[in-house]
């Protein structure tokens, strides 16, 4: 079975160690990128999207910054 390019906020938040309601409020206040599908507007978060966000709260923590060249690398 392929990897999935998308996960839920329940995916997000076990990979983050956080409650569902901390992985909605990343999405809410737009430090992770989101989209809703469907009816119901269920958020979904792109693979990559999470690995860019993980990167960045490394370079944050180490006082630096990630250039955008290699955030969007891979």
């Amino acid at each position: 079975m392929p990897t999935p390019r998308f996960l839920t906020l329940d995916d997000v938040a076990e990979i983050l160690n956080v409650s569902w309601s901390q992985a909605y409020a990343l999405v809410r206040r737009k430090e992770l990128i989101a989209i809703q599908i469907g009816g119901r507007g269920q958020w979904r978060v792109e693979v990559d999207e999470l690995e860019r966000f993980i990167q960045q709260k490394y370079a944050e923590a180490r006082g630096t910054t990630v250039p955008a060249e290699s955030a969007d690398a891979d």
